[in-house]
């Protein structure tokens, strides 16, 4: 996407969103696209498995619980997409970003949203982690900053990398960074890790 045809981005984020997820809203889900009742049993089963006294919560961690949020939150998506007419949207798990050239479009878009979540989805975005900026500021988004011309390390992930860092954990700090600008901390890596070598 060429960043001249979108100058404001809009980021979200669900609060407490594994255990904030309803239990009868999320086999409704299931069951508008499974109509076999052993099936949709057995789905209830795993769900009711994750049992608080609210009715509410996914276990964090677990498989089911990835594919489970993804249903749930695939109806913020259709919303998003289709009544909202979003054209650039992007979603990983409970954080999102839409991008558009009009800031007061975003701010309505937020307020919308922010509606269908508390209304349909019983879920609530967290206030202060939703926010319109321009583009060029760069987007803080799973723990890289997005720029519209090269994507950068958060600087709290680097200095977790740098402090966490060990012969174990190399190969997938350095998958880390091959999805950013990174030359000079891996370099910096590399210098590291010949030290934990040599001693």
């Amino acid at each position: 996407m060429n960043h001249r045809n979108a100058s404001f981005v809009l980021k979200c984020d669900v609060k407490k969103f594994f255990s904030s997820i309803d239990h009868q809203i999320l086999l409704l889900f299931v069951a508008k696209k499974i109509n076999d009742e052993k099936l949709l049993s057995l789905v209830w089963q795993i769900i009711r498995s994750f049992e608080h006294s609210t009715g509410k919560g996914l276990p964090l961690g677990n498989v089911t619980s990835q594919l489970f949020a993804n249903i749930y939150l695939n109806e913020l998506d259709q919303f998003i997409k289709h009544k909202l007419k979003a054209r650039y949207y992007i979603r990983y798990c409970d954080d999102f970003v839409i991008l558009h050239q009009s800031r007061e479009i975003l701010l309505e878009r937020a307020e919308e949203i922010k509606k269908f979540c508390r209304e349909f989805l019983l879920l609530d975005l967290h206030e202060r982690k939703t926010i319109v900026r321009k583009i060029h500021w760069g987007t803080d988004f799973l723990g890289y900053v997005v720029l519209p011309h090269r994507v950068v390390l958060r600087v709290r992930t680097k200095n977790r990398m740098f402090r966490m860092i060990n012969n174990k954990n190399l190969p997938s700090y350095l998958g880390l960074l091959s999805h950013c600008k990174s030359w000079r901390l891996e370099q910096r890596l590399a210098e590291k890790t010949q030290r934990f070598s040599a001693e």
